[in-house]
């Protein structure tokens, strides 16, 4: 019995501790991993927060091509898909659907965590209150929108340029496995402004790249105040009906509604791709303009920054004989335009030891480029 009041002490004083020092929001995270029979966040979560909705008006399907499904995927490939836990394979060439893939009981109506695909969908969402006037210029600063930042060091020059092309010298640690670093904190915090608008700035901005899901969250939160909206519900608005997507999708929020403009909407493969032909066609959906074409060019064109690896909210490879650029989210989440080819690669999945030995990026995106042009061109 004394031994059992030691421990509830000890469990009750550990609680207290974790409060009072800010890690409460632990306890969310063991109840939706561990207790969950997870190890880290996967993306399957989408009902264990709230969320927004992002909805769509007049659904179009994908026109089917017409090898559409004709062609095997080759042993190698297939096997690479499985060992990374893919969810969904989706291949679009010249506008249409041409091969689509399900594993693991995913099917075209599964929504499935984007990650940090999202980070390029806020970016988009810049563009467009950009092109509307809602926000008078991409080197608006941080502080005209939210003061405060005025009175932290460096706080008072970082503009949403520096946000959206990862060049804001925040003090923030892109650690996913670390519970007490601040993308957990974000991730399943109550709160995402005690998550983020408690760190400071540790360099002068615009200096170096630094890829971090916290810019793109104080991206977010400046969006929301010029927007006076949700971001969720001006995604609906610009692009998810626009673009006639197929289903209605969502996007997580903390507990008070505020978007994780960093991570986390949830969508199927198919509609996911609809973002990728989107860059493939400049911003249009046949004559009809949705996004800005020289904003599209700004966000794909590699900064010297980034030693020409990253653009705004996009990853890119020109070092590969067939260039590509490409959405990335935690886990193997990819949307990937091949220009060259016309064509867009999407894939979704659950892997978590994803080499990123091609130069900081997946090695498996450049693997499926040249896999799947190989097999379809």
């Amino acid at each position: 019995m004394r031994i059992l009041k030691y421990m509830v002490g000890g469990a009750a004083a550990g609680a207290a501790a974790a409060y009072f020092f800010g890690y409460d929001y632990l306890f969310s995270g063991i109840s939706k991993t561990y207790l969950k029979g997870k190890l880290s966040a996967h993306i399957d979560d989408g009902d264990l927060f709230p969320s927004n909705p992002i909805v769509t008006e007049e659904p179009r399907l994908w026109e089917e091509d017409s090898e559409y499904n004709k062609k095997d995927l080759p042993r190698h490939l297939v096997e690479n898909l499985k060992h990374s836990r893919t969810a969904a394979l989706v291949v679009i060439r010249n506008g249409k659907i041409l091969h689509e893939q399900y594993w693991d009981g995913y099917n075209q109506l599964s929504p499935t965590n984007s990650f940090s695909m999202a980070k390029a969908v806020t970016v988009m969402l810049l563009g467009k209150a950009l092109e509307e006037g809602i926000i008078p210029t991409i080197d608006e600063k941080l502080s005209e929108f939210y003061p405060e930042f005025k009175n932290k060091p460096f706080g008072n020059q970082v503009t949403l340029k520096n946000l959206a092309q990862m060049e804001a010298g925040l003090d923030w640690n892109e650690d996913y496995n670390n519970p007490f670093l601040p993308n957990a904190k974000a991730y399943y915090g109550k709160s995402l402004v005690k998550a983020v608008f408690s760190r400071k700035f540790k360099e002068e901005p615009g200096v170096r790249f630094e890829y971090q899901s916290g810019s793109t969250q104080l991206l977010g939160f400046a969006l929301r105040k010029a927007l006076d909206k949700p971001l969720a519900s001006y995604l609906s608005e610009k692009f998810w009906s626009p673009l006639g997507m197929e289903q209605n999708a969502k996007w997580s929020t903390d507990d008070y509604g505020i978007e994780k403009a960093y991570c986390c909407i949830h969508s199927n493969a198919r509609d996911f791709a609809k973002l990728g032909q989107l860059f493939l066609d400049d911003g249009k959906v046949g004559s009809h303009k949705i996004l800005n074409a020289d904003f599209i060019e700004q966000m794909r064109t590699p900064t010297e920054k980034s030693e020409n690896i990253y653009g705004m909210g996009l990853w890119i490879n020109h070092d590969n004989p067939i260039k590509h650029y490409y959405f990335l989210g935690l886990q193997g989440q990819f949307i990937i335009m091949v220009p060259e080819h016309n064509m867009v690669i999407v894939k979704t999945g659950s892997y978590s030891n994803n080499p990123k030995n091609d130069r900081g990026r997946p090695d498996q995106v450049k693997f499926l480029v040249n896999e799947i042009v190989q097999l379809f061109q």
